[in-house]
């Protein structure tokens, strides 16, 4: 990781939520309070080992003494969900950085919420938050077994009558063509969890001309219009001009140079490393920006994208 993860917190407690689900609170060492955040953002917990995984916070915004966080153990973990689960206990202490948020709720009348396993975690925010303000909402969770699926029941003490529990096991994966079908088009869909559920989330909802905000797990595929080819970048505070091989990332060559840019995931996906771009054309392949936010070519996730331009200028 680079940059800083500046947030030291202690495990208040951790309790079992579903079947390999792990929930941690945690609070301020100094028992002051917490940065503010909105439901949708996600918070960087860095391990031992200095690994960096991302995981959305789920409990209550308007608590500024405590963050949670449901962790999925993986089952090829590469050290992150591991860690978690085996070495974090009662009392410990872990470096976070953030929050930050890629996944904000948009003001709205009406929603329907699409979760896949731990997908749930950002999403339970977002739900008492639109139910606490009126909105129309459903919920269609779907998970490997009922016994692996979390939150269940906070979920359904919000609107029992607008959950709808969706286990494989049980029923097969959820049927996003009658579940989005008939929409009315003010609606926002927001989905999170594994890949194949959110490509089709995208197909059945850009077929109907739906809004989906999604966020993913890992990085999706991504066409870009051309190769890699050499470019070029300029820092707008300093004039520093530096060469992006084909070879390197934005983020590489801006580190070798000795400029700083927070990063985390260096796979598009988290959002950490977010850059405002002043001039040029970013090639954007990140699983983050939403395709008015790509068409805008203000920012760029430097860790994975590149430029269309022979030069961007970027506001560091």
């Amino acid at each position: 990781m680079n940059g800083s993860a500046d947030l030291q917190l202690t495990i208040g407690s951790r309790r079992t939520v579903a079947l390999g689900v792990v929930e941690f609170e945690l609070h301020p060492v100094d028992s002051g309070h917490l940065p503010e955040w909105q439901p949708g953002a996600h918070i960087d917990v860095v391990t031992a080992a200095g690994i960096v995984r991302q995981y959305s916070l789920c409990g209550d915004p308007g608590d500024r003494t405590s963050y949670r966080i449901a962790v999925l153990r993986q089952a090829e973990s590469r050290g992150g969900s591991a860690w978690l689960h085996e070495w974090l206990h009662e009392g410990d202490r872990v470096l976070v950085g953030g929050p930050r948020n890629h996944f904000p709720l948009e003001p709205g009348p009406r929603y329907v919420f699409v979760a896949g396993g731990i997908g749930i975690t950002p999403l339970l925010p977002m739900i008492r938050s639109v139910s606490r303000d009126g909105a129309d909402w459903s919920l269609h969770y779907g998970g490997r077994t009922r016994a692996s699926m979390a939150y269940v029941d906070e979920l359904r003490a919000v609107d029992a009558s607008r959950v709808h529990l969706l286990p494989s096991d049980a029923g097969g994966p959820i049927d996003l063509e009658s579940t989005l079908g008939d929409v009315p088009p003010e609606t926002y869909v927001y989905c999170c969890g594994p890949e194949p559920l959110i490509r089709a989330a995208e197909a059945v909802c850009a077929r109907r001309g739906t809004r989906l905000r999604t966020e993913r797990f890992s990085p999706k595929e991504i066409d870009s219009p051309r190769g890699n080819s050499p470019f070029t970048v300029l820092i707008a505070s300093t004039g520093l001009e530096l060469t992006v091989p084909v070879e390197q990332s934005i983020v590489d060559v801006l580190t070798e140079a000795g400029v700083d840019v927070l990063t985390s995931c260096e796979e598009g996906t988290c959002g950490t490393c977010e850059t405002a771009v002043l001039e040029g054309r970013p090639d954007h392949r990140d699983s983050v920006l939403t395709e008015e936010e790509r068409a805008a070519g203000d920012r760029i996730l430097p860790c994975v994208s590149r430029s269309l331009t022979p030069q961007l200028v970027l506001d560091l």
